[in-house]
């Protein structure tokens, strides 16, 4: 049964040009694009999606560097979407991930890892609500 879940390109490789590298990858992978959107968060819009890790040492750096730039927003739709998404982008620290996946080729560090995508199931309907209204 298909899923869907939501992938986050980073302002990092937006920057650096790689939406278009890693959008490839991503189809090649088998994943469909169900909905997709370029924004800037606003801090406020950062600190709100990021909210679970209100009380992390890293969260206010995280929501700074999310509303830094550009982010290209994606409904992804695919058997498996949650898990086979996270096992594309590999590791969160780029220089653990394993290598061809978006982090290790990507990634400069935890921060700016190229990209985000759901955890699990009930996250990704979460964090699609919050970006797109109506996709799920």
């Amino acid at each position: 049964m298909k899923e869907k879940t939501l992938c986050l390109i980073k302002p990092d490789a937006y920057e650096r040009q790689l939406v278009g590298k890693i959008i490839t990858m991503i189809e090649k992978n088998g994943f469909a694009i169900k909905a997709i959107s370029f924004l800037k968060l606003s801090k406020n819009e950062a600190e709100q999606f990021y909210y679970i890790h209100k009380n992390k040492k890293f969260f206010n750096g995280l929501v700074k560097y999310m509303s830094s730039g550009y982010t290209v927003c994606m409904v992804l739709e695919k058997a498996n979407a949650v898990e086979e998404l996270r096992n594309l982008m590999g590791n969160t620290t780029p220089l653990k991930a394993k290598k061809g996946t978006i982090r290790n080729k990507f990634g400069i560090d935890i921060r700016h890892n190229s990209i985000h995508g759901s955890d699990s199931i009930v996250n990704a309907k979460k964090e699609i609500t919050f970006f797109f209204k109506g996709v799920i």
